[in-house]
């Protein structure tokens, strides 16, 4: 995607600056007060720091938030091979060139698989952690096929291109919700639309899903010791609500704080539906943690 052209349409635009860290040129957003609490917001497949658009705002009045474009997706470069370590190595790279140490990471879906393994790996040392919809365990369906089919796809180099004509075929709004189970403004259908008839954007996602393991994941479950705030809409058609349930589980027998919230009538973009609800929860957790006075 081209800044000077696809640029005009990003939300907060005034926020966006281009880094280059990890051998990636990133496009990362920054905004809140400098000397407040860093919170890394890490989106999920496909998306972009759009998804935060409306949230971003009501959280940066408490922290100071820093929002990447993921490798492969928007206006960040590619990685040659976006498996949960290269991603998360790379996504520490660019904290380490913007001097940040996030006190918070929060990642919505595969993004909370990727601030789980940074985690569990010692990139980063944040006082805690939320998950949105986090895509943090192997599910049945689409959860179990997907890294394999993405992989069959993202092989065949007509894929991203064919993917992103077939969606102007289609209706976008009806595509969103019968994936997610979510309600989304027509604002923010129009972003998705956008994003996915772009094939370096398509194909990014494709890149990611194809290189994902949850097994991995999983893994991480264990080697978290920070407090976890798990949000998940109980409407979630992409990763099952009953997800969350099992995560807290683990993290409570492993001996790690943490705390569930179900969110009725929210599908799998629940924070785009409710920001304010997630922005309460969220600060509230912070304080409830002492990241926040």
């Amino acid at each position: 995607m081209r800044w000077d052209i696809d640029g005009c349409h990003v939300p907060h635009r005034e926020w966006s600056r281009f880094i280059t860290a990890g051998g990636l040129k990133w496009h990362v957003q920054v905004a809140g007060r400098e000397e407040a609490p860093p919170l890394l917001l890490i989106h999920g497949t496909g998306a972009t720091t759009h998804s935060f658009a409306d949230l971003a705002p009501l959280l940066a009045q408490q922290f100071r938030v820093i929002i990447p474009d993921l490798p492969g997706h928007g206006f960040t470069q590619k990685l040659s091979t976006p498996d949960p370590d290269n991603v998360a190595k790379a996504v520490a790279a660019l904290l380490a060139e913007l001097g940040v140490a996030p006190a918070m990471v929060l990642g919505h879906s595969v993004g909370a698989a990727i601030a789980f393994t940074l985690a569990a790996q010692g990139l980063v040392q944040p006082n805690a952690l939320v998950a949105l919809g986090g895509a943090l365990l192997p599910f049945d369906g689409v959860g179990k096929v997907y890294p394999g089919l993405a992989k069959a796809l993202f092989v065949n180099p007509f894929m991203p291109a064919f993917f992103s004509f077939t969606t102007r075929l289609q209706s976008m709004p009806d595509l969103l919700q019968r994936w997610t189970g979510s309600r989304s403004t027509r604002e923010q259908v129009a972003h998705y639309e956008r994003l996915f008839r772009s094939p370096a954007h398509t194909g990014g996602a494709l890149a990611l899903m194809a290189h994902w393991d949850l097994d991995a994941i999983e893994r991480t479950i264990a080697h978290i010791h920070c407090p976890v705030l798990l949000l998940h809409g109980e409407r979630d058609k992409t990763v099952p609500p009953s997800t969350s349930h099992t995560v807290a589980r683990r993290l409570a027998h492993h001996g790690t704080k943490v705390v569930h919230h179900g969110l009725p009538g929210l599908g799998h973009l629940a924070h785009e539906e409710a920001p304010e609800r997630h922005a309460e929860l969220i600060t509230s957790f912070a304080r409830e943690r002492r990241i926040l006075d």
